[in-house]
């Protein structure tokens, strides 16, 4: 049985301030935490005991080496990452507001990652892969684009399910318009579409989730997967609306948040479902199950700085009550 997660995109180095509720100019130091949304997927699925491999290109700097090490330790199987002197891994510099929201300036003009070449991938990279992730940072007009697409390809010919996140960050895009046309021409290519509360409407031009959600399935979308930060999630598949809540903790850091959101969830799902077409037939209570798993997760990981750094291992979950 396929059992392991892919994920295709950028892995970057993510600098933590000192201090949350202050911009840039009052920030006196920060920390480098490994970082990147798919990385970060990946790295959640792995620390909860699941298989995972990253596709992605890094720079071959101190920063590269150090992403690597770290997905290693967590268990990211890193072997299909490629090295390049052509450009420098990407950074994100986070400032924290006071409730632990972020707001991020990139050093990508290119990165690494931006260059990753379709022929960079081999067959090989999906063997024993049920679910292939991606988000929108790295479709934009560059090579790493066309990584994408030929590794849904790949994805597709092995009947395996494809999730798209859009993770919309405005500030990597030329317009507003160009980001839009690019999230646009994947959603079709995708199984699994996941929106956070601000996202829906730019995405699909709806004020209605459940519009929003209709819209989605007549473009192939299989499941739809809704994020209101501290008033729960929501799934959707045709036949279905499932709605788990939030559990309420005091946010320290909610950088990764919504990455192991989506980690924590494709783990649950693995064990239902490994192709696309079975899941339109995850019933309500699966689907709840999975949504409980993953806000779980969430609960605890933003009560620590950082993305990988705050993701809690399966027996820490056990342990916790909420």
């Amino acid at each position: 049985m396929n059992n392991t997660l892919a994920a295709i995109g950028e892995a970057l180095i993510d600098f933590i301030p000192d201090r949350n509720g202050c911009d840039f100019n009052d920030v006196t130091a920060f920390s480098p935490k490994v970082g990147g949304a798919p990385a970060n997927v990946c790295a959640a699925f792995s620390i909860l005991g699941g298989s995972s491999r990253m596709l992605t290109q890094l720079g071959s700097d101190p920063f590269g080496r150090k992403i690597i090490g770290e997905l290693d330790r967590v268990g990211v199987d890193t072997s299909c990452i490629s090295l390049t002197d052509e450009a420098n891994t990407a950074l994100a510099f986070v400032s924290l507001a006071q409730n632990g929201d972020r707001t991020f300036s990139f050093y990508r003009k290119p990165s690494a990652d931006m260059l990753y070449k379709a022929e960079s991938i081999k067959e090989t990279y999906f063997n024993n892969v049920f679910a292939l992730h991606f988000c929108s940072v790295s479709i934009g007009d560059f090579p790493m684009k066309q990584a994408h697409k030929h590794a849904i390809e790949l994805m597709r010919e092995r009947n395996g399910i494809v999730s798209f996140d859009p993770n919309l960050r405005f500030n990597l895009w030329d317009s507003r318009q160009a980001l839009y046309e690019a999230v646009r021409e994947f959603i079709p290519l995708s199984d699994i579409v996941k929106l956070s509360e601000d996202e829906v409407g730019f995405v699909t031009g709806e004020n209605s989730i459940e519009k929003a959600a209709q819209q989605l399935f007549g473009q192939g979308v299989k499941l739809v997967l809704y994020t209101c930060g501290s008033n729960g999630a929501y799934a959707f598949t045709k036949n279905v609306k499932a709605f788990s809540p939030a559990l309420k903790v005091s946010a320290v850091d909610t950088t990764g948040a919504g990455d192991g959101f989506t980690g924590a969830f494709l783990w649950s799902l693995r064990k239902m479902c490994s192709v696309p077409d079975e899941l339109e037939k995850l019933t309500e209570n699966e689907l709840i199950e999975s949504l409980n798993f993953a806000n779980r997760f969430c609960a605890l990981s933003v009560q620590k700085k950082g993305a990988i750094a705050s993701y809690p291992t399966l027996d820490e979950m056990q342990k916790i009550n909420y």
